[in-house]
């Protein structure tokens, strides 16, 4: 999510970080199939095995949007919000502040393999300090899911939206995963403004150290080998950014999708045409949306959200969401 609008600036965000939950609510995932204890005694990690492959959700960050609800999302209508408080309780603060989670996510697979989708606010100084609760808490999530970041092969970029690269690099622009390739879509990286903060802060330094992966439409990043097999692939989800992409881990008929921002907050659960203020082409992510959602109820797929209150989300039906 991109909330740099000049017609707004930039506030603080009021931090107040809490550990995931997985609950029993209409529209939430059942409690992941697998669980990862901390390295460091802290809380279970809820996970999800599908076929060879095991997703973790680190969450860095968790605060205040600085618009009201409203004003992120002009279009919902009461009705929109009642179905959406039904499905994200945790997402509504008081009055008509929203209340959103900053979320990454581990993939482990075969042969060693582990990936992580998105890399969240960043340190104190990072691009998105201006407005986003920094720190963020990613590298203490990862010790306690007990990731090596010296391991971790592959860093999916869904876009280059501040809230999503913080932790790419530090602030010296040394990569923060020295053995990752970096995979983002090219037409991300082409669309980039002049001066915008993710050319300078990520972009460039990963480039000089040759880990920026540029990836054009599907690109399939890991496969399992023997029964339990699945593999891992980026599709381009363009509209929230023109590049976005997002992850799809898929085995048989499990498969789990992390949405990067094709979603911001479940009023876009409930009803895909809600379009965010902050979408780069708000027609191209409404079909997007609705492309992915669609497919998503078919498969009966598990969605895996940066900024819902929690990680594991399934599509509701839309004939129960949609009526009177």
């Amino acid at each position: 999510m991109n909330e740099t609008s000049p017609a707004f600036g930039r506030r603080t965000f009021l931090l107040a970080a809490t550990a995931v939950t997985v609950t029993g609510a209409v529209g939430v995932a059942d409690p992941a199939s697998a669980t990862a204890r901390s390295g460091t005694g802290g809380p279970l990690v809820a996970s999800r095995s599908v076929g060879a492959f095991e997703v973790t959700p680190l969450l860095d960050a968790t605060g205040s949007f600085f618009l009201d609800r409203q004003a992120a999302f002009p279009a919902a209508t009461p009705h929109d919000w009642d179905r959406a408080r039904v499905v994200d309780p945790g997402a509504f603060g008081p009055g008509e502040t929203w209340q959103l989670d900053f979320r990454c996510y581990a993939v482990r697979g075969p042969r060693d393999r582990l990936m992580l989708v998105d890399a969240g606010v960043g340190p104190d100084g990072s691009p998105a300090g201006g407005w986003a609760p920094t720190p963020g808490r990613l590298p203490s999530e990862l010790e306690r899911a007990g990731i090596d970041p010296a391991d971790v092969d592959t860093v999916v970029l869904t876009h280059l939206h501040e809230d999503h690269f913080g932790w790419s690099v530090g602030l010296d622009g040394t990569p923060l995963f020295p053995n990752a390739r970096y995979v983002v879509q090219r037409r991300e990286v082409e669309a980039l403004p002049d001066g915008d903060a993710a050319r300078a802060y990520v972009v460039d330094p990963l480039r000089t150290t040759g880990q920026l992966d540029e990836v054009d439409g599907v690109a399939r990043l890991a496969t399992g080998r023997g029964g339990a097999g699945g593999s891992v692939r980026v599709i381009p989800t363009p509209g929230h950014t023109p590049g976005h992409q997002s992850v799809v881990v898929d085995h048989g008929r499990d498969q789990v999708i992390i949405t990067g921002d094709v979603l911001v907050h479940a009023v876009q659960l409930v009803d895909p045409e809600v379009a965010y203020r902050y979408e780069a082409d708000p027609e191209v992510a409404r079909r997007t949306r609705q492309r992915l959602l669609a497919a998503a109820r078919a498969r009966r797929a598990v969605l895996a959200t940066a900024h819902l209150r929690q990680p594991w989300t399934e599509v509701p039906d839309p004939t129960g969401v949609r009526g009177q």
